[in-house]
């Protein structure tokens, strides 16, 4: 064993939650939704995260964790697992004139339907939030960028997609919604979306 690696980097299952760190470019996430995407128990995660934070790779932050900087290097130390595939669900323009920072605000941290919280990564191609089922089979990624949404899912193997389009239809639902309510967009109702679903 390395000596010169950090605690986090010794443990097989501190290896596992670093490497979806990495894979989901993981900006802030939540602890149940780790413990859900993951399905650590409780106490296990709770002891990962206490060592991952002894060695500055996560931060408490008023939402969850929030990855530091020190952690894309340490990262980069350990091999990363194979990363499931994405399947494209959904693809949309958004209204030019709504304040898209102010809908990814609102749509942080929130559960809907069956779906639960997991975090958000940002980067120069704009802002992903992530939410994932009850059960952890079905993972659903929305990301903003350049006026426009697209969603994707991440399947547990053996699941259908079908499960995922329902996800993913009760997320746009949900963003419509808010949309439609924002005092950003003034008293014009939001038309539909012009979406395309794309099933492999």
């Amino acid at each position: 064993m390395n000596p010169e690696l950090p605690n986090s980097l010794r443990s097989e299952r501190d290896g596992a939650v670093l490497n979806f760190i990495e894979e989901e470019e993981l900006t802030g996430f939540t602890f149940d939704g780790l413990r859900r995407k993951m399905g650590a128990h409780p106490e296990t995660l709770s002891r990962i995260l206490g060592r991952l934070q002894e060695d500055g790779i996560v931060e408490a932050a008023t939402d969850g964790y929030r990855v530091t900087e020190k952690a894309r290097g340490v990262i980069a130390m350990h091999p990363l697992g194979t990363v499931p595939s994405r399947v494209p669900l959904l693809s949309t323009l958004l209204p030019y004139d709504v304040g898209v920072r102010e809908i990814v605000s609102e749509l942080k941290g929130r559960w809907f339907g069956t779906l639960r919280w997991i975090g958000y990564s940002e980067n120069e191609e704009g802002t992903t939030l992530k939410w994932v089922t009850e059960n952890g089979s079905v993972q659903i990624d929305a990301r903003f960028s350049d006026g426009e949404l697209h969603v994707e899912a991440k399947t547990a193997a053996g699941n259908t997609l079908n499960d995922a389009v329902r996800a993913a239809h009760e997320l746009i639902g949900h963003i419509s919604r808010i949309y439609s309510r924002s005092r950003f967009r003034g008293p014009q109702r939001l038309q539909m979306f012009n979406t395309y679903l794309t099933l492999a």
